[in-house]
C-alpha cells in the first residue's frame, strides 16, 4: 500500500517548484534526508541524484535516484516523478518510485505527493515496514511538507521551524514528568487549609487533565505538524496507475 501526503500551501507555484525541485532547498525541509545532490549526465540524459540520510551520528544511509518525467499541463498543474534505490545494506528501503503534484487552488497549490517502495531483509523486513518504518516515513513526510508550507506562507526558516519543534516537545515532555511525579501531593495540600481535603480529591483529576492537554492540544502556529496535511486521496487516481502514465514514452 503506498504512501500519499497532500498539503495546501498558500504560495506562487514557481516559488513551490524551486524549494522542492533545487537539492541544496529541498534538503533543508525534508526530515526523510539530510543530502541530496544532482549527479554529472550527459546532454539529452535523464538526471540523477545522489541522497542520503543520518541515522546515527558517524552513519549515513545513501542511495540514488532517477527522474522519471516531467510534465507542465494546459490546465496550470505539474507533476514530476522519480525511481530511487540504496544498495546499502542497513537501508531497509531497497528501491522505490513516487511523484509530486503541483495542482493551483485559490489562492494557494495543492502540493501533494504519492510513492512507494520494495523493502528488503525478507519477512523480517516486510514486517517491520508494515509495523515501524512505513507509518514513519508518513509521518517524516506529512511533517516535512508542513514545515515547508511554514517556510513559503510564514517566511520560518526550515531550520527555526525545527527549533520550535522541539522546544514546543520539550515543554510537553516537562508538564508529563511533572504531572507523572505527582507534584509531591503531600507537601502542597497543607497550602489549600481547610480545602485540602478536597484538594485531595480533585488531585488525580487535575493531573490526568493537565496531561491530556500536554499530550492532545493542538500544536503551536508556528511548529510543524504532520497532522496539518491529508493522508488519504481525495480522489481515486492511484499512485500506481499515475507512475505508469508519467513513465510512458512521449
Amino acid at each position: 500500500m503506498g504512501l500519499y501526503i497532500e498539503a495546501h500551501i498558500r504560495a506562487e507555484l514557481d516559488d513551490l517548484w524551486i524549494r522542492t525541485q533545487d537539492p541544496s532547498q529541498h534538503q533543508r525541509w525534508d526530515l526523510r534526508f539530510t543530502e541530496i545532490s544532482y549527479l554529472p549526465r550527459a546532454e539529452g540524459e535523464p538526471q540523477r541524484f545522489r541522497y542520503a540520510t543520518r541515522v546515527l551520528p558517524g552513519l549515513k544511509v545513501a542511495g540514488t535516484g532517477v527522474s522519471a518525467g516531467e510534465r507542465e499541463r494546459p490546465d496550470g498543474t505539474r507533476t514530476s516523478a522519480l525511481r530511487f534505490a540504496s544498495p546499502h545494506p542497513l537501508s531497509l528501503l531497497a528501491e522505490g518510485s513516487g511523484y509530486w503534484r503541483y495542482v493551483p487552488d485559490g489562492d494557494g497549490v495543492r502540493f501533494l505527493t504519492g510513492y512507494d517502495y520494495r523493502p528488503r531483509w525478507g519477512a523480517f523486513g516486510a514486517l517491520a515496514d508494515r509495523l515501524l518504518f512505513r507509518p514513519l516515513m508518513g509521518w517524516a513526510t506529512a511533517w516535512s511538507f508542513d514545515r515547508l508550507r511554514l517556510w513559503l506562507e510564514e517566511g520560518i526558516s526550515p531550520e527555526r521551524a525545527r527549533l520550535n519543534w522541539l522546544m514546543e516537545l520539550l515543554v510537553r515532555g516537562l508538564v508529563l514528568a511533572a504531572c507523572g511525579a505527582g507534584l509531591a501531593t503531600e507537601a502542597v495540600l497543607p497550602a489549600f487549609g481547610a480545602l485540602a481535603a478536597s484538594v485531595a480529591f480533585l488531585w488525580p483529576l487535575l493531573l490526568a487533565t493537565v496531561c491530556c492537554l500536554a499530550l492532545l492540544a493542538p500544536p503551536l502556529p508556528r511548529t510543524p505538524a504532520a497532522r496539518r496535511c491529508l493522508r488519504q486521496p481525495p480522489t481515486r487516481v492511484s499512485a500506481p496507475r499515475l507512475l505508469r502514465t508519467l513513465e510512458t514514452p512521449r
